[in-house]
């Protein structure tokens, strides 16, 4: 794989289960933009956002954006609810978006094994009418950028996977 494949979807929608799942199957390194920016800043993003604000990590994703489309080539990349926002994000790999009914992503939270902490670590399911305006909000902007899409709603992450590879052109 010599282009990197960069997953986009709402929060919750399953691409860190799908970014490491992929990763082991198609033998490609997997990096998620979350993870990046709470190791480089040595905190999380609840607590990012709660000191710095939003538009403080809006800058840290646009520095992580940078640094993927200088430095990380044959990599899945698996990114942040609102990553999409980056100026660059078509220069870093072949956009892919997981799809996914906000119903579906809210019902995929509360009856996952880990609920309470996946739910605790998106702190705007807290509020699912706030959470439904952003998914509303993002859902269009999320289809201007993208190159392939996948509705995830009733597959296995082995049906996504392969999904993707296929679309993507990738070969085992």
């Amino acid at each position: 794989m010599k282009k990197n494949i960069i997953l986009i979807g709402f929060m919750g929608v399953g691409k860190g289960t799908t970014a490491r799942a992929f990763s082991k199957t198609y033998d490609v390194f997997n990096i998620d933009t979350d993870d990046l920016i709470e190791s480089r800043e040595n905190r999380k993003i609840k607590k990012i956002f709660e000191e710095d604000g939003e538009s403080y990590f809006r800058v840290l994703e646009q520095e992580v954006a940078d640094w993927i489309e200088d430095c990380i080539k044959g990599t899945l990349v698996s990114c942040g609810g609102g990553f999409y926002k980056v100026d660059n994000l078509k220069d870093l790999g072949t956009v892919v978006l997981l799809e996914a009914s906000f119903e579906w992503i809210l019902n995929r939270l509360l009856t996952s094994k880990n609920a309470e902490l996946k739910i605790q670590k998106r702190p705007l399911f807290a509020n699912p009418e706030e959470a439904k305006k952003l998914y509303i909000e993002r859902e269009k902007a999320y289809q201007k950028i993208t190159d392939i899409t996948i509705n995830v709603e009733g597959k296995s992450t082995e049906e996504i996977i392969k999904e993707i590879a296929k679309k993507a052109k990738i070969k085992k």
